[in-house]
């Protein structure tokens, strides 16, 4: 790995180009192996999410200064001059000198010594005329101007307005440009909201309760969360507001079976065994042996007996799990949309997933239907903000299964949300609710 924080940032981004994965589980494993402080770890994150956040008008800015087309670049090259530029346009505690400086001692150092000269050159031009940088003209594209301000593929800015309408749209495309709350959930069958609060503190954490759903805590410094003791001894894991959400409205309790068809790497599937309070049993599927064996550790950690992990296709028959729970979450795979804080990288290669999804997601829900008993429940929920993989899915389900009916969410308690939910659907938004992006529709089986 290249030694500083820039070259973290690099090997991380070039990571991600590359397809290696996620961006937070790149980055994770690549400040896992970085010997820099907790300063270094600082600023290397902090360029690695604003270049990924940002790239469609770093490239913009790029283009304006370089004769040569930003595709044309080799990958190093592109990244560290996005990196540049993104240190002197928005990190205004770097002085722009030392931005320019680091970049030109980057590319010497990622094997680009020839393009050194032109790493210098492009950025000097960028500060001695920082006036040449204006947003595409009014007069055109709408479209292409709402992309360069906030960085999002037109197709997907195009999706949202006419999902949400232009006002909704562009609130979304706001949010995208604001780091989101890191959320925990209190395990409570080991504690109290006030003494894991108390227990933060000492490892100066600090923390404020939410106002719904219960046992939710909004870190105001996260830090390294889960190298603290707090993780490590299983009295909170780390969830965001919306899946709390959902566990809440899903409302487990004790004694009874529940089925998390789609449950790597355990989350929801943790909330649930605790709002059991450690009776009854959730039974955790994924099709992986690995992700099976991240939601058993992640157990063990949070000392839930009653979950039982096990490697199971949620597209497959029920075999012999037919009709035998009484509340089903069927969580499922999607474009992760309503993500995109997070994993920012998601909104430049979305439409391959928008267009393949649906028919499994649609698959799962029915076949998941089928392990729910008479008078159950089965919640449909998603990370992404598309109709095409939330309602249309809801829709069509009540039309093709007609044992199951619109099963009322109790949201009357939640801020913002007057009355409960009569259709049994409802969309989370990250401007409104101060979550990620997220759907839930719920079902209810009638009896015979």
């Amino acid at each position: 790995m290249m030694p500083g924080a820039r070259g973290a940032a690099l090997h991380a981004l070039l990571r991600v180009e590359e397809g290696k994965g996620y961006s937070n589980l790149v980055l994770d494993g690549t400040l896992a192996d970085f010997p820099g402080d907790r300063r270094d770890r600082a600023l290397a994150t902090a360029l690695f999410y604003g270049v990924l956040e940002r790239r469609i008008t770093l490239d913009y800015i790029l283009g304006l200064f370089s004769k040569i087309p930003v595709s044309g670049l080799s990958p190093a090259v592109r990244e560290i001059l996005r990196m540049g530029i993104y240190q002197i346009r928005y990190m205004t505690k770097i002085p722009p000198s030392a931005a320019v400086n680091e970049s030109v001692k980057l590319a010497k150092s990622a094997g680009e010594k020839k393009a050194a000269g032109f790493v210098n050159a492009v950025l000097r031009s960028l500060l001695r005329d920082p006036g040449r940088v204006r947003l595409p003209e009014a007069g055109g594209s709408p479209l292409r101007r709402l992309s360069v301000a906030y960085s999002c593929p037109e197709e997907l800015i195009s999706l949202w307005e006419k999902s949400y309408g232009k006002s909704c749209a562009e609130k979304l495309l706001k949010s995208l440009l604001v780091r989101p709350d890191v959320f925990v959930r209190v395990n409570n069958t080991r504690l109290s909201e006030e003494q894991l609060l108390e227990r933060l503190r000492g490892e100066g954490i600090s923390a404020a309760r939410v106002p719904w759903p219960d046992g939710a805590l909004r870190l105001r410094q996260p830090g390294e969360i889960r190298g603290g003791a707090c993780y490590r001894g299983g009295l909170l894991h780390v969830q965001d507001l919306s899946s709390q959400i959902c566990c809440r409205l899903l409302d487990p309790q004790p004694g009874e079976r529940i089925a998390d068809v789609c449950a790597a790497p355990g989350g929801k599937t943790f909330t649930l065994a605790e709002r059991m309070e450690n009776r009854g049993a959730v039974f955790a599927f994924d099709r992986y042996p690995g992700r099976v064996g991240l939601i058993r550790e992640g157990a063990r950690r949070l000392g839930l007996s009653i979950v039982r992990a096990a490697v199971r296709d949620a597209a497959g028959p029920p075999e012999g799990l037919a009709g035998k729970f009484d509340r089903v979450l069927c969580d499922v795979p999607c474009s992760g949309l309503g993500v995109l804080r997070r994993k920012p990288e998601i909104r430049y290669n979305f439409l391959p997933a928008i267009d393949s999804l649906p028919d499994l997601q649609y698959r799962i829900l029915c076949r998941s239907s089928g392990l729910v008993g008479e008078g159950g429940v089965l919640f449909y929920s998603t990370c992404t903000l598309n109709p095409g993989e939330n309602e249309r899915i809801a829709e069509r389900f009540l039309r093709e299964n007609r044992r199951f009916r619109p099963f009322p969410l109790r949201t009357c308690e939640m801020p913002g949300h007057a009355g409960d939910g009569p259709r049994g659907r409802l969309t989370l938004m990250p401007h409104v609710d101060g979550t990620d992006g997220f759907f839930i529709a719920a079902f209810q089986k009638g009896r015979s």
